[in-house]
This record gives C-alpha cells, structure tokens and sequence, in this order.
C-alpha cells in the first residue's frame, strides 16, 4: 500500500507539474537544461518536470505608442510629433533568444527612427507627405527588428505640433492665398463681363435703333415701381417714333 501511494503521489506530481496549456494566440518556447528545444502550441503541451521549461509568447498584434518628442525638421523647425506602431511576432524562439525585451527594444528603436526620418523633411513635406514619411519609418524599423522575430505592419504620425509663432505665420500664408484666389476670380469676372459688353457694343453699333429700344425697355422698368419722376429731352421723342415706325414697316414685310 506504502508502494501504491508513492507511485500515486509521484504521478499526480507530474501531472501537477507537466501539463500546461497554452491559448490559440500564444506560442510556448521549449527549453531543456537551457536549452532551446522547440516551439510547442496551441492547446495541452506536456513537459518533463524540473527538467524543461517553457516561456509563452503572444503573437496577437501590440499597439504601442512613441510618446511625444521633439524633433528640428530639415528647415529648422521645431514640432513635437508623436506616433503609433502596430507590431506582432511572427518568430517566438528569435523574440525569446535573440532580445531581452520585445516591447522595450521596438519602442525605443521606434523613438529614435522617428526622430531621424522627420529630420530628414522639411515642415511642408511632412505635412503635405505624411503617407510618404509613415511608410519609410515603417520600413526602417521593421528592418531593424527582423533579427528579433518581429514584424511592423505599420506605423503612423497621429500628432504634429506647431509653435505658437509657426501656426499664426501658416494661418496668415493661408489667408493671403485665399485673397489671392479671390483677387484673381473678380478680376476673371470683370474680363469676361467687359468681353461681352464689348459683343454687345458691337452689335448695338451695327442697329441703332436697339439702343433706343433698350432705353425704353429700361424707363418701363423703372416706372414698373411708381415712385419715380423720369425727365427725358424733347427730341427723345422723336427718337422713339422712328423706332416704332421701323417696327412697323418690319412687321408689315
């Protein structure tokens, strides 16, 4: 019975001590006497006790944030930006043997890509190209960070800050275009105005008497209203029974 209980002790041992299971988004990393021995997962995974070991690793993609730095741009300006990365594993035994510490090493090598590539752009370039410049940081801190199993799907600039000084000179750049633009298109107004008034002079020129059926046209506007005194010369009279005579005869053909 003394035998019995022992090997019963023993079993329940190492079971205690060997069974281990794993999540369908982790990855266990083997280790026997120190030695890596393979990456075992998802589900139940057995280990012989006291002499294997085993470190999990999530391969589920860590957003991580660059906190906010500042950086002097290739046209010496001074902006804080921050950014965001979005990492995973994709290798559990180069993350476990090759690095110490996965998350430390990608955020402070990310710090330091962003600091250098936003230096390498000028404050228009940056603000006008911002795809262009996520993408190059992208590339440099994934080939950074190869060795070490991981892989960068993408970084992004979510925040740019201005000096008080830089914001209110782009606000007054902002409004001078927009004068500009509004200068040009009164003048384009006025140029295509006069081109059809100068049409309808020349035409005018060619039937004087459409001069006159204008006038009239424009006295029944006023007097539509009934509060104005129109004075107008004698021989204006004379004018307007040629036209109406001209009109006749028109009208009589």
């Amino acid at each position: 019975m003394i035998l019995v209980g022992v090997v019963a002790a023993v079993i329940i041992f190492f079971l205690v001590f060997s069974i281990r299971i794993v999540q369908e988004y982790e990855r266990s990393v083997i280790f026997f006497l120190g030695r890596v021995t393979g990456v075992r997962g998802p589900g139940l995974i057995l280990l012989i006790p006291i002499l294997e070991t085993m470190q999990k690793v999530a391969l589920r993609t860590v957003t991580m944030e660059i906190p906010s730095q500042k950086i002097i741009t290739k046209d010496n300006v001074s902006i804080d930006i921050a950014a965001v990365a979005y990492y995973h594993i994709v290798d559990p035994q180069k993350s476990v043997v090759a690095i110490e510490n996965v998350y430390s090493a990608v955020n402070q090598i990310s710090q330091t890509t962003v600091r250098n590539i936003v230096g390498q752009f000028s404050l228009d370039e940056l603000l006008s190209s911002t795809a262009s410049v996520n993408e190059k940081i992208k590339k440099v801190i994934d080939d950074h960070t190869e060795p070490w199993g991981v892989q960068v799907t993408a970084v992004e600039i979510k925040d740019i800050q201005l000096p008080d000084n830089m914001q209110r000179a782009m606000a007054k750049e902002a409004e001078a275009d927009r004068e500009r633009r509004a200068k040009i298109i009164a003048a384009d107004g006025e140029y295509q105005a006069a081109t059809k008034l100068g049409q309808a002079a020349d035409l005018i020129a060619k039937h004087p008497v459409a001069l006159q059926l204008r006038t009239l046209q424009t006295m029944s506007e006023i007097a539509t209203e009934k509060n104005s005194t129109i004075i107008f010369p004698a021989q204006f009279m004379d004018t307007v029974q040629s036209a109406f005579k001209m009109i006749s005869k028109d009208s009589k053909k």
